[in-house]
């Protein structure tokens, strides 16, 4: 796809642009907990503001049902101040114009929660029309919120000149790169507990990659319509006759489907368990649970990696939060990431549980782009358009 960036930009000085950014951070005790997506706005903000625009940063901040003090974005602005390494403004929508009209070239102010108007959400074009009064120029940061066709992620783009920020512009190249038009061979690592909340993304990686190595409770799902008893495992037996469509539709396109054949099992999920044993995944007895892939299979899913030259990963392969069942993300997201640095792999990872898993393998940084995006990811994924993204093609 073909969008416009800041590169695209001419003179900024002292015109007003909306930045629609992702300010939805975690709180405690009245302070910002994690200030990841605070410091991920960084290039797009200071690049605009040092160019001496006047930078609004739109964002919307939990999900408020009336305006109230405990989702206002004022909460934030010390901490931003604080990332930004320079004074940030909040304007209020009270007021709103005759604010943003005191502001001088170079400001960097945060506009009050976009979800305190009821027409946020509907992509209302009152509210569209509200938002548009106070900026010359549209720049969507947000790729996190690129999945909903609201106000401040779809309908000013419409309406004003948009363009990609930094960081959506990172996000757009790498999922390019993954999917859109990535080098083959292909592998995609999907795990996490349950088929029924990732089935679009397994019909259409089928068609997409040439690997697809499936985990987590997911791959029980699996082997147990295949007819393997996986025990007390979690495994949604009712989608046997998906997952055997799944199957047969990788067939038709030459995508190779890993499953695990050996495993780590116990009688009972805790930490380090007196009965933890690895097996074949036809050995597990009727009282044991699968927690995680077995060593064997691991080794064989690194070979099959080496061999690829682009990998996209979604969710851990086993119960990774729980010692020893990380054992399995660990050693493959360690392969991954030694052969991201060795120059023969092109490795995108994204998703809440995905993120933590790679934190905790302690590579995260060092696989070619890991997004931070939750429910954008995983739409994409699926091959769904994403509004917010569509309103920037050019």
């Amino acid at each position: 796809m073909s969008f416009r960036t800041l590169d695209d930009l001419d003179d900024v000085h002292g015109k007003r642009v909306l930045v629609r950014e992702d300010l939805n951070v975690p709180m405690q005790d009245g302070h910002v907990s994690d200030d990841t997506r605070l410091r991920a706005t960084l290039p797009t903000v200071t690049e605009l503001a040092d160019k001496g625009a006047i930078v609004l940063v739109l964002a919307h901040f939990g999900r408020p049902k009336v305006p109230s003090p405990d989702f206002s974005l004022s909460r934030i602005v010390r901490a931003y101040e604080d990332v930004l390494g320079r004074q940030v403004r909040y304007v209020d929508w009270e007021g709103d114009l005759d604010n943003v009209a005191m502001l001088q070239p170079g400001d960097i102010a945060v506009l009050e929660n976009t979800r305190f108007f009821g027409g946020e959400e509907k992509n209302d074009p009152a509210v569209v029309e509200r938002f548009a009064r106070l900026g010359d120029i549209y720049v969507n940061d947000a790729f996190s919120a690129a999945h909903r066709a609201h106000a401040s992620t779809e309908g000013l783009a419409r309406v004003l000149p948009a363009y990609a920020g930094r960081a959506m512009q990172a996000e757009l190249e790498a999922l390019e790169k993954a999917l859109g038009n990535p080098e083959r061979p292909v592998a995609a690592v999907v795990g996490g507990a349950k088929v029924s909340t990732k089935l679009d993304v397994l019909k259409n990686l089928v068609g997409k990659v040439d690997h697809l190595i499936i985990g987590g409770g997911m791959a029980n799902t699996f082997l147990a319509a295949r007819g393997v008893n996986v025990g007390k495992s979690l495994a949604e037996h009712d989608l046997a006759d998906t997952a055997l469509e799944i199957l047969d539709a990788a067939d038709r396109a030459n995508c190779t489907v890993h499953l695990p054949y050996d495993v780590v099992v116990a009688k009972e999920f805790a930490a380090n368990p007196p009965s933890l044993r690895t097996c074949n995944v036809h050995e597990v007895a009727a009282d044991e649970m699968i927690l995680d892939v077995g060593p064997a299979a691991v080794e064989a899913l690194a070979d099959a990696i080496k061999n690829c030259r682009t990998l996209v990963w979604n969710g851990p392969l086993g119960a990774f939060e729980t010692p020893p069942f990380d054992s399995a993300t660990v050693a493959l997201a360690r392969t991954a990431a030694a052969l991201t640095e060795e120059g023969s792999l092109v490795s995108v990872a994204g998703g809440g549980d995905t993120v933590a898993a790679l934190n905790h393998a302690g590579v995260a940084d060092d696989f070619t782009f890991v997004s931070t995006a939750g429910g954008a990811f995983l739409e994409w994924m699926e091959g769904k358009e994403l509004p917010g993204v569509k309103a920037l093609e050019s």
